[in-house]
């Protein structure tokens, strides 16, 4: 438990950005099974207009903090390689 003021003050500023975090990493996702259901659905223009949705949200999640650079290149890669096979 946190004794002095500037620990208490830090465990209210760590549930604050848990929450923001939180909510942040439930977003992304949301726009990400966009895209896999678009895929799953066959729709080929659809899945890529969800993943051009998906990508500014994702790469704003790098630049929080709450998703690695790679992860989010890693997923944006094998999205873009599935929606492509849908198209052709």
């Amino acid at each position: 438990m946190a004794n002095s003021l500037q620990s208490k003050k830090r465990a209210r500023q760590v549930l604050r950005r848990t929450q923001v975090n939180r909510a942040r990493r439930s977003r992304i996702r949301t726009y990400l099974r966009a895209v896999e259901e678009a895929i799953a659905g066959g729709d080929a223009e659809k899945a890529a207009a969800a993943l051009r949705a998906a990508q500014p949200e994702l790469m704003r999640g790098v630049t929080r903090g709450v998703v690695h650079k790679n992860t989010a290149a890693r997923k944006m890669s094998r999205l873009s390689a599935r929606v492509k096979m849908l198209g052709s």
